[in-house]
């Protein structure tokens, strides 16, 4: 396939220098582009395509009249990342989910970084996703956030920048395991010869988390999920199914003497741990919200007394929000001395008058956010938008300024994407999963996700976004 006339513009392309030599860790990978015709190339493209809609690898996006069932388009050239550069990233989102897990830790019991003026207390202690019923619990082993997605960036100087936290109930773990699984079909040779690390164990490796919560010998694990028509169903079922455990929703489970069982045909079973993907709010109506129809009554009792466990554990939605990520880098040095090893965004905070001054004067080259907005929502990038949309964003910051971080654009680093008959340039982020069980550990791969969008930084798959797979070299 010819790259001839490749250009990344001003942004940090992952495969070519700015003077268009191909970077080391693609070398190889390079050389089987080049024999490979761009009549194979769509055809490759094509069959991964049908290999993902026979899979079911398909996700819902709300609110689209044009159907429920979408296909993230997965795009058949890799993001690769050399073994120097992946052991920088993995020193640095062990540190990060490590300080994050004493933070909930602290904020639910003692408050010390509280009322040590390092975080503003009114900012947690305010926040709606700071769950009073929490307020003294610790959870088995001590631990808060088992599975983090953290999404990443690169800009044009090729530094990475953590972009936000999620630690509630990340998603898309599923699709960078079926993606390896087609990605190995189409480079069959490639993976052996590059030195790729493996993804497949992942589901292993969750299992023995999520089993040691657990005191018991041979814990009984579910899945649990709102059902069928949640926007990650696919990837609830996948894991379950990985994992030999069960896929339970809220009806087939209930509480008893303060102890939760599934409903089965042989009668009922004791559940040790649940990997919960159903938000806080959601998980007992008992607790949290009286409507929810997708909880278990009775769970959060259990949860206290401590015959079940979950995960991610209820309320780390707090250490998640905009705002309090803008103070996760004294967080890190608060609780570990250390300076973080991964960089924020920089950040403004509308709920402080100085930033909410230079925000408001300068919203047109800013990117502004909903501090508990997801999936590119409740967002607007400044540069990109009209002088309507910023009026706009103005009056909403001025009448609710708490709600609301703005940050400088980031000019995100892009990988060749197969686009028609060649290659072009589009935008990328990276997230990678951590798992917290007995010890940290970052899983050696990612997701990927893709603007398939000319231009935009939008990379969220409710929003036109695709994927690709990344490979993490040994070397």
């Amino acid at each position: 396939m010819n790259t001839d006339g490749y250009s990344a513009g001003e942004h940090f392309d992952e495969m070519f220098t700015p003077d268009g030599q191909i970077r080391s860790h693609y070398e190889g990978f390079f050389q089987n582009l080049k024999k490979t015709s761009t009549k194979k190339m769509n055809h490759l493209q094509y069959s991964a395509n049908q290999t993902q809609r026979a899979m079911g690898m398909t996700f819902n996006v709300y609110h689209d009249n044009q159907g429920l069932e979408k296909i993230l388009h997965l795009d058949i050239i890799p993001r690769i990342i050399p073994n120097t550069e992946w052991r920088m990233l993995e020193a640095g989102l062990k540190q990060r989910v490590h300080a994050l897990n004493l933070f909930l830790q602290d904020i639910y019991n003692d408050q010390k970084i509280l009322k040590d003026g390092i975080v503003p207390s009114d900012l947690i202690l305010g926040s709606k996703d700071y769950l009073k019923p929490c307020i003294g619990l610790t959870p088995p082993k001590g631990i808060w956030c088992h599975i983090t997605g953290t999404d990443l960036v690169k800009d044009k100087s090729g530094e990475y920048y953590i972009l936000e936290d999620n630690l509630r109930c990340p998603s898309g773990v599923s699709y960078m395991l079926e993606s390896r699984e087609i990605i190995k079909r189409v480079y069959p040779q490639l993976f052996n010869e590059q030195g790729v690390m493996p993804l497949s164990d992942y589901p292993t490796k969750l299992l023995r988390m999520l089993q040691n919560l657990s005191g018991k010998a041979k814990p009984v694990v579910g899945v649990l999920t709102p059902g069928i028509y949640n926007s990650a169903y696919y990837e609830h079922s996948y894991l379950a199914l990985q994992m030999g455990v069960e896929l339970v929703n809220g009806v087939d489970l209930i509480v008893e003497n303060k102890k939760v069982y599934m409903q089965t045909t042989k009668g009922l079973e004791q559940i040790d741990v649940i990997y919960r993907r159903i938000d806080d709010s959601f998980i007992d109506p008992l607790t949290f919200n009286p409507e929810s129809m997708l909880g278990v009554p009775g769970l959060f009792e259990a949860y206290k007394a401590g015959n079940v466990a979950m995960a991610n554990a209820p309320g780390t939605g707090v250490a998640d929000d905009k705002a309090v990520y803008a103070y996760v880098p004294r967080i890190i040095k608060y609780y570990l001395g250390e300076e973080p090893i991964l960089n924020n965004v920089p950040t403004y905070l509308c709920r402080e008058e100085n930033d909410r001054n230079y925000v408001l004067e300068n919203i047109h080259e800013l990117v502004v956010k909903e501090t508990n907005a997801a999936g590119g929502y409740g967002m607007l990038i400044g540069p990109k938008a009209t002088r309507q949309e910023h009026e706009k964003f103005r009056d909403l910051i001025k009448n609710n300024p708490t709600n609301y971080i703005a940050q400088p654009t980031l000019s995100l680093s892009t990988v060749p994407t197969l686009v028609g008959d060649g290659i072009q340039g589009r935008h990328v982020d990276l997230r990678p999963y951590i798992l917290y069980g007995k010890e940290i550990e970052v899983i050696p791969g990612a997701l990927t996700r893709v603007a398939l969008k000319e231009g935009s930084l939008v990379v969220n798959s409710s929003q036109g976004g695709g994927s690709k797979d990344t490979w993490v070299l040994y070397n």
